[in-house]
């Protein structure tokens, strides 16, 4: 079965929209390939490859019915969606370590030629005696590894594997970069799941990774090491787990990546609504815009258009705070429900976002906890970026959405027995036809309503804040310094609709010389730089003895002494810190 649906590159000619394309879904199945989601996948010479995740849907509420191991993937499964061939492998024969990591969940992972990397992950350890997050980073040889399952052979010489507790995460993302591997946000997760209290069973040990960890490996006589680790902490921005991080390139060429929404924000259950870019550089909060769709992991594609300067992710269904009813009034839902929902992010060439949607357009409540794969020998940059100028005019295939959970309806979570969603076996080739023949309306960035200024800035002794909030929510505030590090955290409570300012006094954070504010207002976010300047004691000699005649401010400078000369008196300004 094929459905024809329309998403719309945006390109900007005289106010008009150009170059929209149209996506086709053809599903199909490849028979004894079970449901699986949360899963990791790679490819190699046109077969794909599934290890791990979880043949059940949704987790469950209910103490001790949650991520059972019965629902593990304790197999590896070869694909060739050309053939419709299907090749499987057991995992339970090799040592406790290795197994019981490669059936758990949301397990980090990401490929580079030849090589499939895999981190942590989530499930249950026999040999822990509970649910843990697995520790070892994984380096999987492809060729190695396919071959053997297709032969029916051993392919433990396919794993090599390097344990370290920085390793211990689920729920996050990585990316290579320039030989740089960045493990982005997550959680270590101990304990089952059972969100009741400890009333009603036993609880779980939780802990945001809050940050991104970049770490390098080698090999040293055919062993991985680990040649350096370093970290970002930041508990307000990267405090986020079961997000998108999609590959980028951005304006002005720079690869990277962009971390779209995910949970939660700090203080309330609600998904992140604005992305963070990250490259080597480090990473940029960008608040000004709001997306509104696929706040989950879900399966989604990224294109560039080089002429156009223009970087366009596509998200398929998933989940979502947002969506549109039956009268295509935009509605808002904080129980986060499963959507059928495509849409649309485009960064243009001055920076800006926007994003574009078609309501119901997949074929049921699929995409969450799904996988988008491209498909192998399109025209790609180095870090997995579909090149779109480059694909032609005639309908191409551009690659797979296979399994994720399938719901039977948008708010299951409350009401969920283990029959409301499975994971599905279906596999969605994609397909890609460039469409120039009609022109569309143009889309313009969703903008934060959300308005927060600081004055004076830069500032030594207080600043003045003020805040425009557009509607009734809990206000915190939180600043930090400039590697992350909360220093102070301001709870003001529910507060209604309106304009509001206070003074805030700053003299306490002199050593440093940058602060960021961030305003959090229920669902909306801002992140303000202050300036601190440094201040200087003024000592005034006059006729052989002196006083001390005050301290001022000025500008942040590089000169450690000054010396400033006037008649009769001299006198000598110190930088005071």
């Amino acid at each position: 079965m094929r459905v024809i649906y329309l998403l719309f590159a945006v390109l900007f000619s005289f106010e008009m929209l150009y170059g929209q394309f149209t996506i086709a879904l053809e599903s199909t199945s490849i028979p004894g390939l079970p449901g699986l989601q949360s899963y990791v996948y790679g490819q190699y010479e046109g077969k794909l490859i599934f290890i791990g995740g979880r043949t059940d849907g949704l987790h469950m509420r209910q103490p001790f019915a949650s991520f059972a191991a019965a629902a593990n993937n304790t197999n590896i499964y070869v694909v060739d969606p050309v053939t419709n061939e299907l090749w499987s492998a057991s995992i339970l024969g090799l040592s406790d370590g290795l197994n019981e990591q490669l059936q758990s969940t949301n397990m980090q992972f990401c490929q580079e030629g030849d090589n499939l990397y895999v981190l942590g992950g989530y499930g249950y350890s026999p040999s822990a005696g509970d649910h843990i997050t697995f520790n070892k980073f994984l380096k999987i040889d492809l060729p190695v590894l396919i071959q053997s399952v297709i032969n029916g052979e051993s392919f433990i010489s396919a794993i090599k594997t390097l344990e370290h507790p920085a390793f211990a995460v689920t729920g996050g993302q990585m990316e290579l970069l320039d030989d740089i591997f960045y493990l982005v946000g997550g959680q270590n997760f101990i304990g089952r799941y059972n969100p009741m209290g400890p009333t009603h069973g036993p609880g779980f040990f939780q802990d945001y990774t809050d940050g991104i960890r970049y770490f390098e490996v080698g090999e040293n006589q055919g062993n991985l090491e680990l040649l350096s680790l370093d970290s970002i902490i930041d508990p307000i921005h990267l405090h986020r787990r079961d997000y998108n991080l999609v590959p980028q390139i951005f304006p002005d060429g720079k690869m990277g990546m962009t971390l779209f929404s995910g949970v939660f924000q700090a203080g309330q259950d609600l998904p992140f609504l604005y992305p963070v870019d990250i490259d080597s550089d480090g990473y940029t909060p960008q608040p000004d815009f709001n997306q509104l769709y696929s706040h989950y992991h879900s399966a989604h594609a990224a294109l560039y258009d080089s002429g156009q300067k223009e970087m366009h992710t596509v998200f398929f269904g998933g989940i979502s705070q947002y969506y549109h009813d039956t009268n295509d009034n935009l509605v808002s839902d904080e129980n986060v429900p499963f959507v059928n929902t495509i849409s649309q992010v485009t960064r243009y060439e001055d920076g800006t976002l926007s994003e574009k949607r078609l309501d119901e357009v997949m074929p049921g409540y699929f995409g969450a906890s799904a996988e988008f794969i491209p498909f192998e020998g399109l025209p790609s940059y180095e870090n997995g970026v579909i090149k779109l100028a480059e694909l032609g005019l005639e309908e191409l295939q551009i690659g797979y959405i296979f399994g994720g959970i399938k719901s039977s309806g948008p708010n299951i979570f409350f009401i969920n027995t283990g029959v409301e969603s499975e994971a599905t076996s279906t596999l969605f080739k994609v397909f890609l036809t460039p469409d120039n023949t009609t022109e569309l309306e143009v889309v313009h960035a969703r903008s934060n309503p959300l308005q927060v200024a600081v004055s004076p800035n830069p500032a030594s002794e207080e600043v003045k804040l003020s805040l425009d909030i557009p509607e009734s929510a809990k206000i915190m505030l939180t600043i930090q310094r400039r590697d992350g590090k909360v220093l102070d955290l301001f709870d003001f409570g529910e507060v209604v609709k309106g304009k509001y300012s206070f003074d805030l006094p700053i003299h306490k954070y002199s050593t440093e010389d940058i602060l960021f504010f961030t305003l959090n207002a229920g669902k909306y976010m801002r992140t303000l730089k202050v300036m601190v300047q440094s201040r200087i004691l003024v000592i005034e000699f006059k006729r052989g003895d002196f006083q001390i005649v005050g301290i001022s401010s000025f500008e942040l400078r590089q000169e450690k002494l000054s010396l400033e000369h006037s008649i009769p008196a001299l006198r000598l300004s110190f930088w005071q810190h």
